[in-house]
């Protein structure tokens, strides 16, 4: 057990404190223990950053580390069911797997997924690259795709780096316009802020204004000044009337701080010169007087701030409204500014150790998608395993990802993966996606191993500094994934440079902290050691936001490249889509609980409780157009497939739009989580279309998926059980 941070309360008790790492926010968490067992998780009260806020999530820290379905040895898939083997053997074994299928078929013919939870691990995050560079295949996809890929896109474009995104300086703004983002629920999210509510309600205490425009009235919206429904994947048409109507009224700052850096922004005067607020208000839902005074309104506000998030990024326009999003905030002077839009800078900043980004180099060899950064698009994968040809997926990697439940048309990859030569997965369970797995790879839990974070430092409202060491030792049958990494990188790159071996050999030997005190050494904060982290364990406060341009860009000449004549190439399919758009379609969103950041979650029965959050939501007015009732079994249809779900009728979504949860679906044959297949659900993602994509980035589009509703006949009696049934979850 790892004692520096932990301080004697009682002849048992122990008192120790770390970072909850199971969602972007960074809460403190304060864990009382005996050396063996969690006796309890809270808020730590001194954490500078989260000052004794947590959601439910942080008790799924202690559910996690002792849950019975987690594996803690490697397991090998057999006709005779799992067997548990070595860690010598199995790696062995995994190593001999790659290396037949690279040697029978080409090193590309391997391919690579890397899951959402790798950016929340330290040990992963820091030593990832030895693993992915001893595979030598240019075949990598992440979750990066299905979530905030356009961010990245535009961050590369504007300020000469990837991961250069500036956040919303929520604790100073005056006026928060929230696009297609629920922080309450997500706690942030490329935007770290823990205890969203109270920082939501701070700016109406101080007099300001929150704003939320969502085809769903979220539980942020619930809480916001006002919000206003919009029809999923038309937030691109409002976004551009909003530029038309910045200018129209004469809000366009085009001298000072921001306009200086930018040489191109004379142009965006007419970027959205014909999208008028009327022209998009019957498309949106939203009308022109109320398009109008929200552009006034932001502009006016002493301070202000746009904030888009997954509701435009998962959408076939995710990155021309992420690029509009960010444009508004720079052609109004919000950029750099306190209240506004503004860059982080933290004490370990990954953006100094990694290169810029890139896009399009190469493409995907079936849908020809481009690349970003040496990944392909997500919703390439299932064809670059089902389609014959040379360089055809023989072989796989999954690393702390669940694709078959987080990507698009799940059943497809499903059916991919179970005709894959050899695969293996680092993962904690056997899920929907590791089952199919020739070799299963578990790490320890996260309460077995150090913590920084490496990756939402760099998104952080605030700026703030902390390190955590384990709470318990790993045992002797046991394996960080660092140390996974490192073992089958020996085994599969022998022939390393020597740098390389130095660096792996550095590692092994002091662990991921060893690179985590380089970066501290050469990162802004000269006071800021690991040694001096390690000296206070409920973390450091590094101050506000504060002012970092133009030392925050990237580019060599430190000017804002706008990147106009590639952006407003994708009006073309704006005004496609306009010419082409139907309103009378059934539209599906997905959406997320503040129980449920992804599906290992599903397996703490602290965090499944209750009623049903597998529901298909939608509008009394659509429900009735369908003849469907609450708790009634409706059959959803998309392009690619069905699934049956209870209805929730309610006023929360808009006429025409129905939502699914995500991360559900667990009632596949073969998993190996009892509580998650309990309450099994159904995946939104075998509706999901994974030809439905943003083609500026390959992002996949998983909002706005069109689909038709069928409700399923019932008799009197079992409607009134069915009824009977929603009712007694509203009471568990």
């Amino acid at each position: 057990m790892a004692t520096t941070m932990a301080t004697l309360d009682t002849a048992n008790e122990q008192t120790h404190f770390r970072t909850c790492t199971l969602c972007e926010a960074m809460c403190g968490v304060e864990i009382k223990h005996d050396g063996e067992k969690v006796l309890s998780i809270k808020g730590d009260k001194n954490d500078p950053f989260s000052q004794g806020y947590i959601c439910p999530k942080a008790t799924a820290l202690q559910d996690l580390h002792e849950d019975p379905d987690r594996l803690r040895q490697p397991v090998e898939r057999t006709v005779d069911g799992w067997k548990t083997l070595r860690w010598p053997e199995a790696l062995d074994k995994v190593a001999a797997g790659i290396q037949s299928v690279q040697q029978k078929y080409g090193q590309n013919a391997l391919g690579v997924y890397l899951g959402n939870p790798n950016v929340h691990n330290m040990g992963g995050m820091l030593t990832i690259k030895q693993l992915l560079t001893s595979l030598k295949t240019r075949s990598r996809f992440s979750a990066t795709s299905i979530d905030q890929l356009p961010h990245h896109i535009v961050s590369m474009h504007l300020f000469g780096h990837m991961l250069r995104i500036p956040v919303p300086d929520v604790n100073h703004t005056q006026y928060m316009l929230i696009i297609g983002g629920n922080p309450l629920a997500s706690n942030g999210s490329i935007m770290t802020a823990p205890n969203m509510r109270q920082k939501l309600k701070d700016i109406k205490a101080r007099d300001g204004k929150v704003v939320v425009i969502d085809p769903r009235r979220t539980e942020t919206a619930d809480i916001a000044s006002e919000h206003h429904f919009i029809r999923p994947a038309t937030d691109v048409l409002l976004l551009l009337a909003m530029l038309n109507e910045i200018y129209a009224q004469g809000y366009a700052k085009l001298d000072g701080k921001v306009a200086d850096l930018a040489p191109e922004i004379d142009r965006l005067a007419l970027f959205a010169k014909e999208y008028t607020a009327e022209s998009v208000a019957d498309i949106t839902g939203i009308t022109a007087p109320e398009i109008k005074r929200i552009v006034k309104e932001f502009c006016e506000a002493e301070s202000s701030v746009c904030y888009g998030r997954m509701g435009i990024s998962v959408q076939e326009f995710g990155l021309l409204s992420q690029y509009l999003s960010m444009v508004i905030n720079i052609v109004t002077g919000r950029l750099d500014e306190v209240g506004g839009l503004m860059f982080p800078n933290p004490a370990m900043d990954v953006v100094n150790s990694s290169g810029p980004g890139y896009l399009g180099k190469c493409h995907s060899r079936v849908s020809n998608l481009p690349d970003f950064n040496g990944e392909y698009p997500v919703v390439a994968m299932a064809d670059e395993m089902l389609v014959e040809g040379e360089g055809q997926l023989k072989g796989f990697v999954t690393v702390a990802g669940n694709p078959v439940l987080s990507t698009p048309n799940g059943e497809k990859l499903d059916e991919a993966l179970s005709k894959l030569e050899f695969m293996v997965s680092l993962d904690y369970f056997v899920t929907e996606t590791s089952r199919h797995a020739n070799i299963i790879l578990p790490p320890v839990s996260p309460l077995e191993r150090d913590h920084y974070d490496v990756t939402f430092n760099g998104f952080a409202v605030h700026n703030v500094a902390k390190y955590s060491p384990a709470l318990f030792e790993r045992s002797e049958e046991t394996r960080h994934d660092w140390e996974i990494y490192l073992e089958l990188a020996d085994r599969l790159d022998k022939d390393a440079p020597e740098a390389t071996q130095k660096e792996r050999a550095a590692i092994k030997a002091f662990g991921p902290k060893f690179v985590l005190e380089q970066g501290l050494k050469y990162g802004p904060y000269k006071e800021v050691t690991l040694d001096v982290l390690i000296e206070n364990p409920h973390g450091i406060d590094l101050g506000p936001l504060h002012s970092m341009l133009p030392d925050a860009i990237k580019h060599a000449d430190k000017q804002i490249h706008l990147h106009v004549d590639f952006y407003q190439a994708d009006l073309a399919r704006v005004r496609e889509m306009v010419q082409q758009y139907n309103d009378d379609e059934i539209l599906l969103i997905g959406r997320r609980h503040v129980r449920s950041n992804n599906s290992w979650l599903h397996n703490s029965h602290r965090l499944v409780k209750g009623k049903s959050r597998c529901t298909l939501m939608l509008h009394p007015e659509t429900a009735a157009q369908h003849g469907i009732v609450d708790g009634q079994s409706v059959k959803v249809t998309s392009r690619i497939s069905s699934v049956i779900i209870a209805a929730e009728v309610t006023d929360e979504l808009m006429p025409g739009v129905v939502s699914i949860p995500h991360g559900f679906g667990h009632g596949r044959k073969g998993v190996k989580q009892k509580i998650a297949q309990a309450h099994a659900g159904v995946s939104v993602n075998d509706l999901t279309d994974d030809t439905l994509i943003d083609q500026l980035s390959g992002n996949a589009a998983v909002n706005g998926v069109p689909v038709q509703l069928e409700a399923l006949d019932m008799d009197v009696d079992s409607l009134s059980t069915a009824t009977e049934t929603v009712a007694e979850g509203a009471l568990a």
